[in-house]
């Protein structure tokens, strides 16, 4: 049996421990694990045996905190846990381990409360760099990361001298109306949320604005929350009306997917023969036999690589001028709208 103070304490296992059973200093244990240090081989061996044997682990937040770099990244969200954000934290948090960092969750929540704790963690350890994720994270929240000298890089929103990956809404939700209008569809309509976050909305204002000009009339319902109870709330307001829209372009592929099973259980009605529709994200659901949404496609692990870059060109020079990378969504085409799609 192990003795307490070499394994199985109720602590971790300390450096002084293992220099201890390799019969060195504390600081040879320092420098067996830091590499390009003076040491010879027989005493790394020995270090190097002693912590096998007691499963020892450096201590990296203790080291970069001495060396005032924590390797910690903030990744701040609302809601990480719905819909396409849930795929590029994955996407974000893979990359960064991958890259050396240690990426902490931050949901900045709705409320006084869950903001303090949010920045308390945010700030309190120290994070080497901050990643703000489509959502709705406060603004305030955001200048208190710069007031403290941190690199930010958003993703999906807009902020004055920032780092920026972005995804073309405008472009998208432009062809969305295009296409209706193109394929006959003169009573359009688009399920928004009432959220406000930058992207939903330069998604909505962008297609009604286009479905307008090219002579289409545009009914407009606001969810409560941009997700499938959303979309479920959507559906009720829109096929709830006398003169029903032909086409609907939702802003996200959840509301899509709740409005959907709304309008066929509900109202009866066929999709595509009755009401075509058209999401954005598509996450993993839309590709279901029961949806086969056509949506625009959101690469979470894209979008996560070129967040990923901005760090660090930012991490190399924090002097650089601010950069925006912008992705073109792709267009999925499935059988949810009933479209012809000239080459």
């Amino acid at each position: 049996m192990k003795k307490k103070d070499e394994a199985g304490s109720s602590g971790f296992v300390s450096a002084q421990q293992v220099a201890d059973r390799a019969g060195v200093s504390r600081s040879a244990v320092s420098r067996a694990f830091t590499p390009g240090a003076s040491i010879s081989e027989a005493t790394r061996a020995k270090v190097m045996e002693a912590a096998s044997v007691l499963g020892y682990q450096v201590n990296d937040l203790a080291r970069g905190l001495l060396a005032n770099r924590s390797r910690l990244v903030g990744l701040i969200v609302t809601k990480p846990e719905v819909g396409f954000r849930a795929h590029l934290v994955a996407a974000l948090t893979r990359l960064l381990i991958k890259r050396g960092n240690i990426p902490f969750l931050i949901n900045a929540g709705s409320s006084e409360q869950e903001l303090s704790a949010a920045q308390t963690a945010l700030f309190g350890y120290r994070s080497e760099a901050t990643i703000v994720l489509s959502g709705s994270p406060p603004a305030s929240l955001v200048e208190l990361a710069r007031l403290n000298g941190q690199p930010l890089v958003m993703i999906g929103r807009s902020e004055a001298d920032c780092d920026h990956v972005r995804i073309n809404n405008h472009g998208a939700a432009l062809k969305a109306a295009a296409l209706f209008v193109l394929n006959g569809y003169t009573r359009l309509a688009i399920a928004g949320s009432a959220t406000g976050t930058p992207s939903l909305v330069e998604r909505e204002q962008a297609f009604v604005s286009e479905a307008r000009r090219l002579g289409a009339t545009v009914d407009i319902a606001y969810c409560g929350d941009s997700d499938y109870a959303g979309g479920q709330q959507a559906a009720a307001e829109l096929f709830g009306r006398k003169s029903r829209p032909q086409a609907v372009f939702c802003v996200n592929d959840l509301i899509a997917l709740g409005l959907m099973d709304a309008a066929r259980g509900r109202f009866r009605l066929r999709v595509p023969d009755d009401v075509s529709v058209v999401g954005f994200d598509d996450i993993p659901e839309s590709a279901w036999d029961s949806y086969q949404l056509t949506t625009f496609r959101q690469d979470p692990g894209e979008m996560a690589a070129r967040a990923v870059r901005q760090l660090e060109r930012r991490l190399v020079n924090p002097l650089a001028a601010p950069s925006t990378v912008q992705l073109d969504p792709e267009f999925i085409v499935r059988s949810s709208a009933r479209l012809v799609i000239a080459d």
